[in-house]
């Protein structure tokens, strides 16, 4: 789906970045010329995302995603490109063009999406059916209610082969849609059947309201015990939560994080509707960023057997460079919350909550499992294991009272458990600081294919630092004074670039000004994750580094014909000599630089 270049001004000029951003990641400085803020789209403590009013754009130094507004929509709410134009069309009251002309990616999600919903309306049909009722007796037994059933939309795929691929074909839909939608699959012999066979079903639905996916469930001991949709034009494993439609709309900030689909059920059905689950993989930065724009606080309310302990671990050790406050609940008995709310009830559960702990003294507590404190050796590798936990503990008041509380539990002095505290905190610093070190040094020598903004744009930059420093340079100018084009005319060209991003850029950036249309982030529509996209944001960054003059173009092309000299003479059997000639003549015949 294509949008005039009017339109999308238009929308641009309506369209406050500063304020939209600041719905989903808190602004630093909301006045100053360029404010920054935390990167919604990866975790960190120190701001790298930047935000640049006076085009209407934004990037990130540290992750290198960069776009303007309708890029930001698309990568922080996984929309197309149109999706993302609609987002924003009703957030300012703009309508959308009358007429639009879809493209094929567009209209592939689109038939997803339909298809999605027609599957998940057949599911909960099957489950109300007969031949549905081991699975009502299932739900019966998890003592769920009728109206949570149809709230989280429930269903059932019997055991026919191919029930409801015949049912969506008569719908209009074709084997190989059904197939890349992950709803069926195909078989070595070419036989299409369906992906989902005697399964409880959940659907997973989006912020927006769509059925992006779903999660299957086995009613007896079956391996493996839950199926999942693979990825597909609408759904990215590890980028989604369960629930989180429902969850978002609590009005405290806070989120329970649980770790399946029927515990998160139980929640809701018991009046928690800010609990919300993984989507069966292992937890993702991805999925961190999407909860941290809907709460301040998490608790984490993870099976209470070893297995949920240890995913709470691990958890933590992810979400610690999050801005939420963190908190687990300890669950007893090896249960989780389902069966603590059938079998012990809400009173329960609003009790194990309230104890809810800090992630660091569920950590103490880990490391004190299993560890006899009541002989010295017990006690020794208690404190051993605790100074690692109390060394990442970032609050100088929250680390003090931790190390008081361990000294006091190991029967020994506070002030050398401080000491060995802060050596293992010094000790980890040189680590960081190495690590640091090292990166640079790689970057500086050409080791890493980096941007100056540190993040890998340009994969052949690593064997070209100069010229590609040079190209990017060239390609910032022109953004800012298009002009300069026409009077490099005949000395600026394609075959001018070393490196083939810089020179694919360069071609559609000469394109674009020659017929006369503004060079602006828009002329990227189609893909949210297009890489094109996020180094044309760079190169707007560096618009404000760089001289920016005709003098500084002409020097860098000066530049880039002595590299490309260079690298002929090294491997002059690479060339004819034509080619060879032509090099050496335009490198004498530079003009002197404009002044």
């Amino acid at each position: 789906m294509r949008f005039s270049e009017e339109f999308l001004r238009e929308l641009r000029a309506r369209v406050d970045i500063v304020d939209l951003v600041g719905r989903y990641t808190e602004i630093r400085q909301p006045g100053s010329r360029n404010p920054k803020a935390l990167c919604p789209f990866h975790n960190e403590k120190t701001p790298s995302f930047i935000l640049y009013p006076h085009n209407q754009s934004f990037y990130c130094f540290g992750c290198g995603i960069g776009g303007n507004a309708i890029h930001f929509i698309q990568n922080i709410e996984h929309l197309s490109f149109p999706e993302a134009v609609q987002f924003l069309c009703q957030r300012v009251g703009m309508p959308m063009p009358a007429e639009q002309v879809d493209d094929a990616y567009t209209a592939m999600r689109r038939r997803c999406f339909e298809a999605n919903r027609a599957a998940a309306r057949y599911f909960h049909a099957c489950l109300k059916a007969p031949g549905g009722e081991a699975a009502r007796a299932y739900l019966q037994k998890r003592a769920l209610k009728p109206e949570t059933v149809t709230r989280f939309g429930l269903g059932f795929a019997g055991d026919s082969w191919d029930g409801l691929k015949k049912h969506l074909m008569r719908q209009g839909f074709a084997e190989d849609e059904l197939v890349a939608f992950n709803l069926c699959r195909r078989s070595a012999k070419g036989t299409v059947y369906d992906a989902f066979r005697s399964r409880l079903m959940f659907p997973i639905i989006d912020l927006m309201g769509n059925v992006v996916a779903f999660g299957g469930r086995v009613l007896d001991d079956t391996k493996p015990k839950y199926l999942n949709t693979a990825d597909t034009p609408v759904f990215k494993k590890g980028q989604g939560v369960y629930a989180l439609n429902f969850a978002k709309n609590n009005k405290e900030g806070v989120l329970i994080l649980c770790e399946g689909y029927m515990d998160v059920i139980a929640m809701h059905q018991a009046g928690y509707t800010n609990a919300v689950a993984g989507l069966g993989t292992a937890f993702t930065p991805e999925q961190i960023s999407l909860l941290s724009r809907h709460c301040r606080e998490l608790i984490l309310c993870y099976d209470a057997d070893e297995a949920g302990q240890k995913a709470t671990e691990r958890s933590l050790r992810l979400l610690a460079a999050s801005s939420m406050e963190l908190r687990v609940a300890r669950l007893e008995g090896g249960k989780d919350p389902d069966e603590i709310l059938r079998t012990e009830g809400k009173g329960k559960m609003d009790l194990l909550l309230s104890r809810a702990s800090g992630s660091t003294a569920f950590e103490l507590e880990r490391v004190a499992a299993g560890i006899d404190l009541s002989t010295d050796e017990g006690r020794v590798r208690y404190v051993n294991a605790a100074v690692e936990v109390l060394a990442r503990v970032g609050n100088p008041v929250e680390r003090d009272l931790y190390i008081t509380r361990t000294a006091e539990r190991a029967g020994t002095g506070k002030a050398p458990l401080a000491q060995m505290v802060e050596a293992a905190r010094k000790k980890r610093g040189r680590r960081a600081e190495y690590e640091s070190f090292r990166r640079d040094a790689e970057a500086a020598s050409g080791a890493l294919s980096v941007s100056r903004g540190g993040v890998i744009h340009n994969p052949e930059k690593r064997d070209h630092l100069l010229a590609a420093n040079a190209e990017e340079t060239i390609l910032a100018s022109l953004l800012k004074n298009p002009d300069y084009l026409t009077k490099l005319r005949g000395r600026l060209t394609p075959d001018v670039f070393i490196t083939s991003v810089n020179r694919s850029m360069f071609e559609d950036l000469a394109k674009r000004i020659l017929s006369g249309r503004e060079a602006d982030l828009s002329m990227y529509q189609e893909n949210a994750e297009n890489e094109q996209v996020s180094y044309l944001a760079y190169l707007y960054t560096l618009g404000d580094s760089i001289a920016g003059t005709l003098r500084e173009c002409e020097e860098c092309v000066d530049t880039l014909l002595s590299c490309r000299v260079k690298e002929a003479s090294v491997n002059a059997a690479g060339i004819s000599d034509a080619e060879f000639v032509r090099m050496i003549r335009e490198k004498g015949s530079r003009r002197t630089p404009s002044p």
